[in-house]
């Protein structure tokens, strides 16, 4: 079998092989990048009165605590703090996706809100569908995806290499 047929063949049947791993992280890829622009992907930041944040750990997660729908009891619940000084905002995410926003400099809450694009990144990275997911599904994926674009250059430029060949 020639080498160009041989290339034709693999990229035909990787294409189908992850077509529908790589949609979904095109798809779930395109969300994230606007997150942001659309709050029932991921709340607005809100603005406190301070850009030096005075709240101590301790503060934080007892205002958070104060907050029903954030169920949180202890520093487990917590995923992440993001601390955003030039707005004055503590942002507390918690492991079952909600957000507490807090004023840095009086603890006051901000807002409260899910974060929906938790669950489009856990799409987006395969964790969704197993905590191992993103090795055995999109990393397989991935190194098919660069198979593809080497096959798909070499298909592109083949035609131009006879071409340039059959000048000389």
């Amino acid at each position: 079998m020639k080498f160009a047929k041989l290339n034709r063949t693999i990229h035909k049947w990787a294409s189908l092989l992850i077509a529908l791993p790589l949609l979904l992280v095109i798809v779930t890829g395109t969300l994230l990048l606007v997150r942001k622009e659309f709050a029932v992907l991921q709340p607005p930041t809100q603005h406190g009165i301070s850009a030096i944040p005075s709240l101590d750990f301790s503060s934080i997660l007892a205002q958070t605590k104060t907050v029903e729908q954030a169920n949180v009891a202890s520093w487990q619940d917590i995923d992440r703090l993001d601390i955003r000084p030039s707005k004055g905002v503590i942002k507390v995410r918690t492991k079952s996706s909600w957000e507490v926003q807090l004023d840095s400099q009086t603890g006051k809450v901000l807002q409260v809100a899910y974060r929906n694009s938790e669950f489009i990144e856990s799409l987006h990275d395969g964790t969704f569908f197993q905590k191992q997911a993103n090795l055995w599904l999109m990393l397989p994926v991935a190194i098919v995806l660069l198979l593809l674009w080497l096959t798909g250059l070499y298909l592109f430029c083949l035609p131009y290499v006879k071409k340039w060949r059959r000048r000389d």
